[in-house]
């Protein structure tokens, strides 16, 4: 059997076929984070001569990230020394501890969270690597301060700045 090819040929006609190309554009936003704007209390403890500490959450902290981009990113934290007034008495920002809660994830990241020993210099809180999109992650950490034997009674004060880059 004999196959035949039929080759029919293209007329051009005057109505003719446009073809038109369409594009859109995906814009990425910004890396941004919050953390409690409010004062946050980690107790009270009376004063003693034993070794003593005040813990608790300090509330929920979260980074956007609506860049749209496949690009992890690190979130730090740091404090300044825990001062009180009148007597001026400090307890620095080395007898303080971070430690970073699991996060939760809205998107498309791998998080990893680390504690922090002390808070007198930025380390690294959480981690988020294999991101695809916009992703939204939230923790909520513990600072504890451990009481120096010798501080005195008074309302101690300290800035917590956490930054993501």
């Amino acid at each position: 059997m004999r196959r035949r090819s039929v080759v029919l040929p293209l007329i051009a006609s005057a109505v003719g076929l446009l073809a038109t190309p369409a594009t859109f554009a995906i814009t990425g936003g910004a890396l941004t984070i919050a953390a409690p704007a409010s004062s946050v209390s980690l107790g009270s403890v009376a004063a003693s001569l034993g070794a003593l500490s005040v813990s608790a959450s300090l509330g929920t902290v979260t980074v956007t990230d609506a860049r749209g981009g496949l690009t992890g990113w690190t979130t730090t934290a740091i404090a300044t020394d825990f001062v009180t007034s009148a007597p001026v008495q400090t307890i620095p920002a080395a007898d303080a501890s971070y430690t970073s809660a699991t996060a939760t994830v809205l998107g498309v990241a791998t998080v990893t969270a680390a504690n922090l020993a002390t808070l007198t210099a930025a380390g690294a809180v959480q981690t988020a690597t294999i991101v695809v999109g916009d992703d939204t992650v939230s923790w909520n950490p513990t600072i504890a301060v451990a009481i120096p034997a010798g501080a005195v009674a008074g309302t101690y004060s300290s800035t917590i700045t956490h930054s993501v880059s």
